[in-house]
């Protein structure tokens, strides 16, 4: 009887420890649009968001609700230019704006014509 309890236990115990990571994906884009476009890599305005591919790469869990996230971004112009980048922050569920995000440039691709 004692077995089967404790595989049980060992069972369930992994799926009670995983916790669901918060959704934050819009605070670093959003900051990361807004230091391209002061740093004059691309304007806003000539981005198309829809394009946008978005891939959370890491989530640490740092305490009782904090994350740090690593997000990969691809963001594309409306001439097909990409951008390339990765993103660092800290998160909760009830606050992605924990801490300031870090942006990296990985690449700029341009289309020349």
């Amino acid at each position: 009887m004692k077995k089967n309890l404790l595989a049980i236990l060992l069972g369930v115990f992994p799926i009670v420890c995983l916790a669901k990571a918060p959704n934050c994906f819009s605070w670093p884009m959003s900051m990361t649009e807004v230091w391209m476009k002061n740093t004059e890599i691309v304007d806003i305005k000539d981005l198309d968001e829809s394009k946008t591919k978005i891939t959370l790469m890491a989530t640490e869990k740092k305490g009782k609700d904090l994350y740090t996230q690593i997000y990969h971004f691809i963001f594309y112009d409306k001439y097909n230019n990409s951008y390339e980048i990765i993103t660092k922050m800290d998160s909760s569920h009830e606050e992605c704006s924990i801490s300031s995000v870090n942006g990296y440039l990985i690449s700029k691709n341009f289309i020349i014509s």
